[in-house]
């Protein structure tokens, strides 16, 4: 209640003894000093219940919480936090309900809070978000070497115990199977080695598309992984599909699902002899095989070699006048003005360019794409740009 800019006791106290008096009407006091008749009457009682006393500022606290926690469990609680100081409420939670059961524990989300009402964790600071860039929709194939298909199958073994990793490709106008091959792990220079025989020959494609999973995608900036940023600088678009819609490479899982039943499903017994089965499945499919999506016709009828050939070697990025380039390092840091900042690993070994959007602000592009936004007063990585799939 609004009181004048005195103590609120005192002038509780004079106006109960304005009350005691009767010379003037509890309104005409409530209008002076601008309270309820409700307030007025509630301090008249409780003067006369407490006198002086009553017409303190009573505590807003609850006088009961059903659900507070029990000294007993913080003190537990503490107990366990002095002994495990990097543990977080969930690791504490767990360790209270092994050692003393559920009855009474407290949730995670209030062994959080007494963590940090004790200041013995601090929430973990946000970076302010980058701009947001919105991705070409999935677009169809016109014509040969327009897309890619590529995925890794599951894994599987051979008859004698050794695991292999299927890498498929095939182009989608087609339906033509470019290549299977086996590798004994996704690691990247293996998989840009079958790359590179792959294009060497059959040529590069316009775009390339494939799923959100490594070593395609990645979830730093734009996305990209080291093996995706060498397919942008080969010229070659990069389309990833909406994570989660799987349809939207449902041709390239139809042709995982008849390589398993025809080939996976029954190995040979090494990987040189699973890869011979495979080579001799693919050339079939492609060649013998009618498809109903090309009016019963092999695949091979309708694929043409692109005529795009694979570079002896990529050049570096070229930016606009005015721009700044920066070598990006081995752990994805660049050097701008005497500090490190991280871009992304996916760009090691190239220049990326910096373009003044305003003071103190400039934007981190690798070759044609947006990484993100670097702000001078941000300490270590840059803010990554949001890449978000049109509608």
């Amino acid at each position: 209640m609004p009181w004048k800019n005195t103590s609120g006791q005192e002038q509780r106290y004079q106006l109960v003894l304005e009350m005691q008096t009767g010379e003037r009407s509890v309104s005409e006091l409530c209008r002076e000093l601008k309270i309820s008749r409700k307030t007025a009457y509630k301090w008249w009682w409780r003067f006369q219940k407490g006198r002086l006393h009553g017409l303190r500022d009573r505590a807003r606290r609850p006088r009961h919480v059903p659900r507070r926690t029990s000294p007993f469990w913080l003190e537990r609680l503490r107990r366990q936090r002095r002994k495990h100081p990097t543990w977080g409420a969930r690791k504490l939670a767990h360790r209270l309900r092994r050692d003393f059961g559920d009855q009474g524990l407290p949730s995670v989300a209030a062994i959080s809070r007494w963590l940090k009402r004790w200041g013995l964790v601090c929430g973990r600071r946000r970076r302010p978000p980058g701009p947001v860039v919105v991705r070409r929709a999935i677009r169809p194939a016109q014509h040969s070497n327009d897309v890619w298909t590529v995925d890794f199958k599951g894994w599987y073994k051979t008859g004698d115990g050794t695991r292999v990793e299927p890498l498929t490709v095939r182009d989608l106008h087609s339906r033509y199977g470019l290549r299977v091959v086996l590798l004994r792990s996704q690691a990247l220079l293996k998989t840009k080695g079958a790359f590179i025989k792959i294009f060497r020959k059959h040529g590069l494609p316009k775009r390339i598309r494939s799923d959100n999973g490594s070593p395609f995608g990645g979830g730093g900036p734009t996305g990209l992984t080291r093996l995706s940023a060498w397919w942008i600088k080969l010229g070659i678009e990069v389309e990833f599909i909406t994570p989660g819609r799987p349809d939207e490479n449902g041709a390239h899982e139809q042709f995982h699902r008849i390589y398993k039943a025809e080939v996976a499903r029954a190995p040979a017994h090494t990987l040189a002899g699973q890869q011979r089965r495979s080579s001799k499945w693919l050339m079939q499919y492609n060649e013998d095989r009618p498809h109903e999506a090309l009016a019963m016709a092999v695949p091979a009828k309708s694929y043409r070699r692109s005529r795009r050939r694979l570079p002896n070697q990529t050049v570096p990025w070229k930016y606009g006048k005015g721009w700044w380039r920066r070598w990006v390092r081995g752990n994805g840091e660049i050097n701008w003005q005497g500090k490190r900042r991280y871009v992304g690993e996916a760009f090691v070994g190239d220049y990326v360019g910096l373009e003044a959007v305003r003071a103190k602000v400039w934007r981190v592009y690798f070759g044609p794409l947006l990484v993100g936004e670097l702000h001078e007063q941000d300490m270590g990585n840059i803010r990554t740009a949001k890449y978000r799939h049109q509608k």
